[in-house]
């Protein structure tokens, strides 16, 4: 995986980390499926709330077919164009 590509994720990655507004729950969604894919961290959901480990585990069946670059790449691109240029 190039380095630059992983810096970038990082770097979105801690933008998230860092952003104080409120997310709209299918961003949340994406990014966690997304997320959870470039870090090969294949683990159920940990939610003590059933519902949210539903919605956190669908969002991971519909990205499945995607690989670790394509996951950092999608990762990056919501995170510019829906919190970076709005």
């Amino acid at each position: 995986m190039k380095k630059a590509l992983q810096i970038a994720f990082k770097d979105a990655v801690d933008f998230v980390s860092n952003y104080s507004e409120p997310l709209p729950a299918d961003l949340l969604l994406k990014l966690y499926a997304y997320y959870k894919i470039a870090n090969k961290n294949y683990n159920n959901p940990g939610s003590k709330t059933p519902l949210i480990n539903a919605f956190k585990a669908n969002a991971l069946i519909q990205a499945q077919n995607i690989s670790r670059k394509e996951a950092m790449e999608n990762y990056i691109a919501l995170v510019d164009k829906e919190l970076r240029n709005s």
